[in-house]
């Protein structure tokens, strides 16, 4: 199965979460409400310094996925 790189996820349990889903390396879920990250990966120390560069583009990538996705409800 063919999976997007981002997908926007939801939960009733958590009402003001908004979730975007990462599903290339690194893996994540970031919720755009707190900011806060769960990762789908194991980084031993040579990652660490990739990892520090492709998180930054990685979230700064699913914001802008949800902003524009977003934009595309309001239209």
């Amino acid at each position: 199965m063919s999976l997007p790189k981002f997908i926007l996820g939801d939960n009733s349990d958590y009402p003001n979460a908004i979730f975007v889903i990462h599903t290339e390396f690194p893996r994540f879920i970031i919720n755009l409400e707190n900011d806060e990250v769960e990762w789908f990966e194991d980084f031993d120390d040579e990652d660490q310094k990739e990892l520090q560069t492709e998180t930054e583009n990685a979230i700064k990538l699913a914001t802008d996925f949800y902003d524009a996705e977003i934009t595309k409800y309001e239209d």
